[in-house]
């Protein structure tokens, strides 16, 4: 008979990454975490938001007219967030972790304080998501992924389990980088239409790809990112199946 018994602590073989490839892939996270930042939060700093939506900036126009609580949490999502962006990307340099870890463990705490108060934020502003229920629901879980594998990063790290702690900073930093994936998926799925040969408006073309990112933008990322933790030979989960 076969079933199904409790998740169990596994960590497979370690694969080799070759200094090269991960240099290149940090530079590249590094880059476009830093690009978001200054092309997409930056922006909403430079002017009130009533004026932004009259430029049709962002998100400037579903905010608006919220109510000034939801406003807050807004810009509060978004310092919390731009700050995890770019501190998170920080925390995988392996020359800061070795050769300045007081700084390393500094930036940490930062970068956890913004996760904190972004994905706080992030649960008050998703009812309002132009996405309707599926952002609601999409942006909505990924808010409570995002606080609860940074505290499960926290809790190893205070319990001095270094493997444990990176296997759940990649997860949390993975969920981190939707602000980066949403905005790749966005043009990608813009052109869908054109690419299959289908008529093109901007208008549905634009509700259809904002429709799909609330998930899109952060699941891919967390496949890959329990790939890059087994790859690693970090602490992982599974759910063995046993046979008698």
């Amino acid at each position: 008979m076969t079933r199904l018994i409790e998740p169990v602590r596994t960590a497979p073989v370690a694969t080799p990454v070759s200094p090269a490839s991960r240099r290149v892939g940090w530079a590249f996270v590094l880059l476009t975490a830093l690009a978001v930042v200054a092309f997409s939060a930056v922006p909403y700093f430079t002017a009130s938001l009533r004026e932004l939506a009259g430029d049709e900036v962002g998100l400037a126009p579903t905010y608006a007219e919220a109510p000034m609580f939801v406003q807050a949490a807004f810009y509060v999502h978004i310092v919390g967030g731009a700050t995890a962006l770019v501190l998170g990307a920080l925390q995988f340099w392996r020359g800061l972790r070795e050769r300045a870890p007081r700084v390393h463990r500094l930036t940490g705490r930062v970068y956890l304080a913004g996760v904190a108060v972004g994905g706080v934020a992030g649960l008050v502003i998703a009812p309002s998501s132009p996405a309707g229920y599926v952002g609601f629901f999409g942006f909505g879980a990924l808010a409570v992924l995002w606080l609860i594998t940074g505290w499960r990063a926290y809790r190893a790290i205070r319990r001095r389990d270094v493997p444990s702690h990176q296997a759940w900073m990649i997860r949390n930093y993975s969920l981190t980088y939707a602000g980066v994936t949403l905005r790749l998926w966005l043009p990608l799925l813009l052109l869908a239409p054109l690419l299959l040969g289908q008529p093109w408006e901007f208008d549905p073309a634009f509700a259809n790809a904002y429709a799909a990112v609330p998930f899109l933008c952060w699941l891919p990322n967390l496949v890959v990112a329990e790939w890059m933790v087994r790859r690693r030979g970090l602490p992982s989960y599974r759910l063995p199946i046993t046979r008698r």
